[in-house]
C-alpha cells in the first residue's frame, strides 16, 4: 500500500505540472479545459494516496475493480461540504464536465481566480498530507498562472454565440462572481483586479483625466441601461448558498431542522410573489424555456426577514400559506 501511495503521489505531481505548463503556454487555445482535466486528476491521485495512508480503501465496496470517483474522494477528505477547498474543486469539476459541450475560452477571466486558488491549495495540501514541496519540481514564479484578462461583455457573448450557449456562459460566470463575493476566501478564488477611483485631490492621484483641464485624458460620466445579467446574477441555487453563508456569518440559526433549503426558498418566493417583482427576479426566455435569476437585493431581503424572527420564520410562512 505504501508503494501504491508513493506512485499515486508521483503521478499526481506530474499531472499538476502538466496542467500548469499547458495553462501558461499562450499558443494553446485549449488551455482552460486542459488545466481543468489535469488539475483535477492531480487532486484525485494526491487525495487517494492520503486515503491509503489513513488505511482507507480507494475502491467501491461493491466493485473492487473500480476506484472511487474524484467527487467521492474529495467528500471523504473534506467532510464539511462548506470547506472552501472543496467548493473550489467542485466548481472546477463542473467546468471539466461541461467543457466538452461548451466553448469556455472567452470566459477565462471568470475561471482564472478559481484556478489560481486551486494551484495554491494544491501546493499547501500536498505538503500537509505528503510533505512534498512543489517548488522542488516547478519554480515558484510558475505557480502564478498567466491568464488573459480581456473578457467579452454579456452583450458580446450574446451576439457571438447561440442563445442556449450564451445563457450557459453568463449563468456560470455570474454564479462564480456571486459565490466569490459571498465566500470571500482565497481558498475559493483569488481575484486579480484593478479599481479606479475619482478623487478631487490631485496630489493623491496616480494619473489625471480631463476633469482637470490640463490633462490629455478625457472621460465622461454616463448613465446606461441595466443588464439583468449584471443586476440579477444569482441563480436559484446561488441564492440558497448565499443565504446559508450569510446566516452562518451572522450566527443566525433558523428555527427549522433542515436549515435554509429549497423548501424554505420556495415558501418565500410563493408567499411574497417574488417572480412578479422585477427588483428581485428576472425571467429569461429562450425559445420555450423559461428560467429566473435573482438580485443581490433579494438575498438581503431574505436575510433581513429571517433576522427579524429566525425561530418562527418558517412556521409563520407555512401558517400564512
Amino acid at each position: 500500500m505504501e508503494n501504491l501511495s508513493n506512485r499515486l503521489v508521483k503521478k499526481s505531481i506530474e499531472a499538476f505540472v502538466m496542467g500548469i505548463e499547458i495553462y501558461n503556454k499562450p499558443t494553446i487555445h485549449y488551455r482552460i479545459e486542459g488545466f481543468s482535466f489535469f488539475a483535477i486528476n492531480a487532486w484525485e491521485l494526491m487525495l487517494k494516496a492520503e486515503l491509503l495512508n489513513r488505511g482507507e480503501s480507494i475502491y467501491y465496496k461493491d466493485d473492487s475493480d473500480r476506484t472511487l470517483s474524484v467527487s467521492n474522494v474529495i467528500a471523504k477528505i473534506y467532510t464539511d461540504k462548506n470547506t472552501r477547498i472543496r467548493l473550489n474543486l467542485e466548481k472546477i469539476i463542473d467546468l471539466r464536465n461541461i467543457s466538452t459541450h461548451y466553448i469556455t475560452e472567452d470566459y477565462e477571466v471568470k475561471y482564472a481566480p478559481l484556478f489560481q486558488a486551486c494551484v495554491l491549495n494544491f501546493v499547501t495540501e500536498i505538503n500537509r498530507f505528503h510533505s512534498i514541496n512543489m517548488t522542488d519540481y516547478i519554480p515558484q514564479n510558475f505557480l502564478t498562472i498567466s491568464a488573459s484578462y480581456e473578457p467579452l461583455t454579456n452583450e458580446q457573448i450574446q451576439l457571438k454565440y447561440p442563445p442556449e450557449i450564451a445563457e450557459k456562459f453568463i449563468t456560470k460566470a455570474n454564479e462564480i462572481d456571486v459565490l466569490s463575493q459571498e465566500y470571500d476566501s482565497d481558498r475559493f478564488s483569488i481575484n486579480i483586479k484593478q479599481n479606479l477611483y475619482i478623487t478631487k485631490k490631485k496630489d493623491e492621484a496616480d494619473f489625471t483625466v480631463r476633469v482637470d483641464r490640463s490633462s490629455n485624458n478625457g472621460v465622461a460620466f454616463i448613465k446606461d441601461l441595466k443588464d439583468p445579467s449584471d443586476t440579477h446574477k444569482y441563480s436559484y441555487n446561488s441564492v440558497i448558498k448565499a443565504v446559508q453563508t450569510r446566516l452562518t456569518k451572522k450566527n443566525i440559526k433558523l428555527g427549522y431542522s433542515s436549515g435554509f433549503n429549497q423548501y424554505v426558498l420556495n415558501l418565500i418566493i410563493d408567499f411574497y410573489n417574488i417572480k412578479q417583482n422585477s427588483k428581485y427576479a428576472y425571467q429569461h426566455v429562450i425559445g420555450k424555456q423559461h428560467s429566473y435569476t435573482y438580485s443581490q437585493q433579494f438575498v438581503e431581503f431574505i436575510v433581513k426577514q429571517i433576522e427579524n424572527n429566525p425561530t418562527t420564520f418558517v412556521q409563520s410562512l407555512k401558517a400564512k400559506k
